[in-house]
């Protein structure tokens, strides 16, 4: 059992229930095809706690939930076929929509799945407005409509329900501005930095405050930064690990209609929400109010 240093005797006192331990995260590392910050966010939820027993439970509810509700590769036409079955299926997935003009409906896409017009009512859309600007990671109930699919250009496949991969408090900067009360600004320095998985003490102060200029682009509106250097070297690995609020487009994908406004559609993009571009040896990030 991992020894708990000062810092995470801070944490736990002041903001106990939203902490994760990293060496359980690492437990799930590159085992299901989801970014890390969703295994966090279960982790959270279900082994939020210093009891090891509690926390070992926890595990098995989450290694559970990974592997029922995760599709790697070669299983995609299994989930459909567990959803014509059941009638529903939950799965974990990127989910997006965009409005089908002609049928006056809007269609949602799961890149897990393959698929890329499942029926989703318009109120989960306009509650979640963010699956029409790049999307996001979501516990989505999948279901399958046998009457539909006989239907000439039928969509048996619908959304019943999501839940966003997030907190679900709002007032979390409150406790987190009460909890910072009790850290020093080295302290605080450290535990930032431990949040995204680098522990400090073997950096100096130029590397450390490096690093938590990568992250401004989360909390500060309109903050436009540009990061140079070779492939592989971890450039776009925190924005895409660490928030489910980023979104990253690698591979020189990024185009005008992509970032800003698709002038055939109409359709906004991720310019209006987060964005993290990686091209040519280049990541581009900005935060836009």
């Amino acid at each position: 059992m991992i020894e708990l240093d000062e810092i995470d005797q801070k944490a736990v006192s002041g903001l106990n229930g939203f902490l994760v331990r990293k060496d359980l995260v690492r437990t799930f590392s590159r085992q299901f095809p989801v970014p890390t910050y969703v295994v966090e966010f279960l982790l959270g939820r279900y082994c939020a706690s210093t009891d090891q027993e509690e926390i070992e439970e926890g595990l098995e509810i989450v290694q559970r939930q990974l592997k029922s509700r995760t599709v790697k590769a070669g299983e995609e036409e299994l989930f459909k076929a567990r959803a014509k079955e059941r009638g529903t299926v939950k799965i974990i997935d990127l989910i997006t929509a965009r409005l089908d003009a002609r049928r006056d409906s809007y269609v949602a896409t799961l890149p897990s799945l393959g698929l890329k017009d499942v029926r989703i009512n318009s109120e989960l859309v306009t509650k979640h407005e963010r699956m029409l600007t790049g999307g996001f990671y979501a516990e989505i109930s999948l279901s399958y409509d046998a009457a539909i699919a006989q239907e000439s250009s039928g969509r048996p496949f619908g959304v019943e329900s999501l839940r966003e991969i997030q907190l679900s408090k709002r007032d979390v900067l409150d406790d987190l501005a009460s909890a910072r009360k009790n850290f020093t600004r080295e302290e605080w320095t450290e535990f930032l930095l431990r949040s995204i998985g680098i522990e400090a003490k073997d950096l100096d102060e130029r590397q450390k405050n490096a690093l938590l200029l990568r992250m401004v682009p989360f909390v500060e509106r309109n903050f436009n930064m540009v990061e140079l250097g070779p492939r592989g070297t971890g450039k776009s690995h925190l924005f895409q690990q660490v928030s489910p609020y980023a979104h990253l487009i690698s591979g020189g994908k990024a185009t005008v209609a992509r970032m800003f406004v698709h002038m055939g559609t109409g359709q906004r993009g991720l310019v209006w929400s987060a964005i993290f571009c990686q091209s040519a040896g280049a990541s581009f990030v900005s935060r836009r109010a």
